[in-house]
């Protein structure tokens, strides 16, 4: 079962920088007085009621910065009060749910256009908002796959994640592989439940063609990655 936790939990520590010289501050359009307020309660008050961010600006996929701020039942369940790892029962949750949001292509999972995909994987663009928010209707929304994987030589990307590194050329493409790669885009907790990697297809992220794009850079004995 899910366990519901706060939804800002993770800045908790801002309480610890509202205490200046032993006074509480306050803010003044309010009767809350910040020394008052448990570090959970603290840190969802300044984000969503003392207007410390723009939570008011709308958003390319709908709605506004404060309803992306909101943790979904996933978020929750990943979310550990005081730090450590979920137990056993709620990454098996974690993992059933994740399945149960994959969606395949009607015709099979398919190769798209590694050229395309190359361009999407080695950029950051899509949904950040801000003085100049993105425009999707101009340009394309990246994977922002280089910020965490080496992917082809002539290029670097990160280590967080694994190389992906003639990841086609070591692996072939088989269905099964191809099944793998595909879940891994769209949502990898299904593999690793609570796993850093965001959930580019279930969230909506990336649309069907992107991902065969990408899954083309991957794959695609042509493709910069394979060499």
């Amino acid at each position: 079962m899910f366990k519901k936790t706060p939804v800002a939990a993770g800045i908790a520590a801002l309480a610890s920088m509202m205490i200046v010289g032993g006074v509480a501050v306050a803010d003044a359009d309010n009767a809350h007085y910040y020394t008052e307020m448990t570090p959970h309660e603290l840190a969802d008050y300044l984000i969503f009621e003392a207007d410390g961010f723009f939570l008011d600006q709308e958003v390319q996929e709908g709605g506004t910065t404060h309803q992306r701020m909101v943790q979904d039942d996933m978020h929750k369940a990943c979310s550990v009060i005081g730090g450590g790892d979920p137990d056993q029962e709620t990454l098996q949750a974690v993992r059933e749910a994740a399945a149960e949001s994959i969606v395949y292509p009607e015709g099979g999972i398919q190769l798209g256009d590694w050229e395309r995909g190359r361009e999407l994987a080695w950029s950051g663009f899509g949904y950040r908002v801000g003085h100049r928010t993105d425009d999707h209707s101009a340009r394309p929304v990246g994977g922002n796959c280089y910020n965490c994987h080496q992917m082809a030589t002539d290029r670097t990307g990160g280590n967080v994640g694994p190389s992906l590194t003639a990841y086609g050329k070591t692996r072939g493409t088989s269905e099964a592989i191809l099944k793998y790669a595909y879940d891994m885009i769209y949502n990898p907790h299904v593999y690793f439940p609570c796993t850093n990697m965001p959930r580019f297809g279930s969230s909506g992220f990336l649309d069907e063609q992107a991902m065969a794009d990408i899954m083309a850079y991957m794959f695609d004995p042509e493709s910069p990655v394979n060499e």
